[in-house]
């Protein structure tokens, strides 16, 4: 089966809360911090959390799950690589996926002493987000659970740069790429987090030593990319590369780095309430747009805005008319 886009990442279903500062000093995390945690740490968080009776909203999640959603929400067909347990939490992920119109090849396991991923969203009143995760049976994900012919036959694949974190799944991505040689699948990564660029970058290097064509990260991703100081050296750094490199900025907007030359699309002032999943949404949304046939510089403007109706939504979907509403700017 041909799809758009195949993306390979991590199954997590999150459960997002709106907290205080001094909650994020309680349990000792620093905004738009990012840990891996067991099962035990992630329930004594959340043990902590429902005390509290904070406004929270469920969703399935992952970072590579919300690109596909906001994909193929806006018209892009869709298929995930990723594992999922036959547990109440993967058995609503799996439905999730497919109201919003994503293939995939099912559930994947029933070792129970495993359960489908988890991760915790903290938002606070700057709109930054801090990320509990537990990763379950999703970092264990294998050949037997990749269609290798989906990705061969997809115009775009998407790696989740969390997937480096743990050796299965970096393998799983490394055999995904190693099945496309020689086929015409365009191959993107986000870099997801800085500070896993920072403790992997190993693995960064052997998955760009495959010749990716697109890279998308933020400000703070970026120079851990480069290892510098400020965007001014990174972009240098960035035009010598093979690739494309796609960099957000928040309002500032995004610069498409691509053959030595840099395309920046301004970005919009809005009143941001949740940063969860802004990078996801304009990842999906560019890819859609380029999938449209639209230029570079017109790809960027559309995830800008799309990114921009995220931050003002709390969790990291809008509702389906709204992203209708947003073709209509493309």
């Amino acid at each position: 089966m041909a799809h758009d886009i195949a993306a390979i990442g991590n199954a997590l279903v999150d459960t997002q809360f709106k907290i205080e500062q001094d909650f994020l000093d309680e349990i000792g995390m620093k905004p738009d911090e990012m840990v891996i945690q067991s099962r035990d740490e992630q329930n004594a968080i959340l043990d902590k959390l429902l005390l509290l009776n904070l406004e929270s909203v469920v969703d399935c999640g992952g970072s590579a799950t919300n690109s596909l959603v906001a994909a193929s929400y806006f018209g892009s067909s869709c298929h995930h690589v990723c594992k999922l347990n036959d547990d109440e939490d993967g058995n609503k992920y799996l439905k999730s996926l497919s109201e919003a119109g994503i293939d995939h090849i099912g559930i994947s396991s029933n070792d129970q002493n495993t359960p489908t991923g988890k991760c915790l969203v903290l938002v606070t009143p700057d709109a930054a987000r801090t990320m509990c995760s537990t990763l379950g049976i999703s970092e264990h994900l294998s050949e037997k659970d990749i269609n290798f012919e989906y990705l061969q036959k997809s115009k775009i694949f998407y790696i989740e740069g969390y997937m480096v974190t743990s050796d299965s799944n970096f393998n799983s991505v490394t055999k995904s790429l190693d099945s496309l040689v020689g086929f015409g699948t365009k191959k993107a990564l986000s870099l997801s987090n800085d500070g896993i660029v920072h403790g992997f970058r190993e693995k960064f290097e052997k998955i760009l030593s495959y010749r990716i064509d697109f890279v998308f990260g933020n400000h703070d991703e970026a120079l851990a990319l480069t290892e510098t100081d400020n965007i001014d050296d990174a972009i240098e750094n960035l035009k010598e590369k093979d690739f494309t490199t796609i960099i957000t900025d928040g309002p500032n907007g995004s610069f498409i780095i691509t053959d030595g030359d840099v395309i920046k699309s301004n970005g919009f002032e809005v009143e941001a309430i949740d940063t969860n999943g802004a990078g996801d949404m304009f990842a999906g949304a560019f890819m859609h747009a380029m999938l449209s046939g639209k230029e570079l510089h017109e790809c960027g403007a559309f995830a800008n805005l799309a990114a921009s109706k995220i931050v003002q939504t709390f969790g990291p979907r809008l509702k389906k008319e709204e992203y209708q509403d947003l073709l209509e700017n493309l």
